[in-house]
Order: C-alpha cells, then sequence, then structure tokens
C-alpha cells in the first residue's frame, strides 16, 4: 500500500487554465485527436511545441532572431536540452488527460472514472508533500497548492521553491543558488499563504529529506542492474523508448 505521497510541480486542479487556454479549446484538442486516430501515439514534438509556445520570447521568437536575422547560434543550456528530450504520449491516455482532467477538471470535481472506480482528490489521504515553483510556466503554484488543499490527507506540507518549471525542482544544495517557501497553514488562499510563509535560504532538498526519511524504510545498497535474477538485456536506455505503440 502507500504509505506517502510526494508531488513535484503537479497539478490536479485545472479549474484555472491560465496560458494554456489557447491550447484546451475544442478545435485544438479535436485536431491532437485527430493525429492521435492517424498515429496511435501523441508525438512529442506536439507537447514540446506547445511548451515552448507558452514562452515564446524565450524559446521561439528570441532564438530566430538570433539564427535567422543575426546569424548566431543559440546557446547551449543543459536545462532546455533536457526539456527537448520528451518522450510520446499513448494516444488514449493523452485524450483522457486532455479532455477529462484539462478541459473538463473532472478529477478535481470528483467525477474523473478509472477502471469502473470514480476517483476524487478527497480520497488522497496518506501523508504528503508537494513542491511548487515560484515563475512555473507550465504548472502554476497558486494551482497546485489549491490541488493539495483539496486532498484529504490530514497530514500536508507544500513547499514554494524559488524558479521555474525545471530549475526550481533541479536545484541541488551544492549550488547554493534558490531558496523556498513553507507555510504549515494550507487552509490560507495562495497569496495569503504566500504572505506568511517564511522563507529559507538555499534548496528544498534537504527539508524533503526531513520529511521523507521518517517515512521511510532503512537504507539499503543501490542496486547493481544485471546482477540479480533479472539479466540486462542490452545497455541503456533500452529499446522500448524507441518503441512506438498503436493503442
Amino acid at each position: 500500500s502507500v504509505k506517502s505521497a510526494t508531488f513535484f510541480t503537479a497539478l490536479t486542479d485545472f479549474s484555472e487554465q491560465r496560458e494554456f487556454t489557447p491550447f484546451l479549446q475544442n478545435d485544438f484538442i479535436d485536431a491532437i485527436e485527430d493525429e492521435i486516430n492517424d498515429k496511435g501515439i501523441l508525438e512529442s514534438f506536439i507537447m514540446a511545441r506547445t511548451f515552448s509556445f507558452l514562452r515564446a520570447n524565450d524559446l521561439v521568437y528570441g532564438p530566430a532572431v538570433k539564427s535567422y536575422m543575426m546569424g548566431e547560434a543559440p546557446p547551449a543550456f543543459d536545462l532546455l536540452y533536457w526539456n527537448g528530450d520528451g518522450s510520446s504520449l499513448p494516444g488514449k491516455m493523452a485524450i483522457q488527460y486532455l479532455r477529462g482532467l484539462c478541459q473538463d477538471n473532472k478529477f478535481a470535481t470528483g467525477e474523473f472514472e478509472l477502471l469502473g472506480h470514480t476517483l476524487k482528490l478527497s480520497d488522497v489521504d496518506v501523508p504528503l508533500c508537494s513542491v511548487a515553483c515560484e515563475t512555473d510556466h507550465i504548472a502554476s503554484w497558486p494551482d497546485c497548492y489549491r490541488g493539495v488543499q483539496n486532498m484529504g490527507s490530514s497530514d500536508k506540507t507544500f513547499i514554494l521553491s524559488e524558479s521555474g518549471h525545471i530549475a526550481g525542482i533541479v536545484n541541488p544544495p551544492s549550488k547554493k543558488k534558490y531558496g523556498h517557501y513553507t507555510l504549515n497553514d494550507l487552509g490560507l488562499d495562495a497569496d495569503d499563504w504566500k504572505e506568511g510563509a517564511s522563507f529559507y535560504e538555499g534548496s528544498w532538498w534537504p527539508r524533503w529529506n526531513d520529511w521523507i526519511s521518517p517515512r521511510s524504510g532503512d537504507q539499503v545498497l543501490a542496486r547493481i542492474p544485471g546482477s540479480g535474477s533479472f539479466k540486462a538485456i542490452c545497455d541503456a536506455p533500452g529499446t522500448y523508448v524507441l518503441r512506438r505503440s498503436h493503442v
């Protein structure tokens, strides 16, 4: 059984669509569904393109001006390289997510059905820790916060990291770069929570480690892949990531 849950930049309440609004209109989703019906998957480049247009000045027009008009190569940036390494999604899952969660917000309203069960945020009753990012352009932190508020757990921790969707999470303590906010009172609205929260210098990682450690088992040595009952088939990342499904 699940003993605790950790959420990183996790949207569960889509009542505020914000910058995603143009991409969640029926004509846009209809076109995606046509693409999926033809190929069986939602190709990663479609998602990458959508996320790029959410920050069009930085990820579309800025690089275009530099490369096309100024003849300069875009600067190398490790996080954006990671951002471009997308995975295609199974078609049925993608449509169910876009229609049921993003458009109709059925999980937050207690109407989302999966395998014959109706799922509700209030059913999430295990101890949980949620980390959101202050300038996240994909998973807005007030929306992440509102989803946590609606969960049924009596043991909730919410941490707000400085920076955005990637850098706020990939924020090792050794860099001493971005700080974080936290406050135990999750009954406040998002603005009041932020105003009353205490700010701490440095990464949220040690705080989360302090939270998860007493809820975890004993530490064990890292496994050596291929040394147990299941032998290695091939080198990482494996062939499955290259497969295309038609489901």
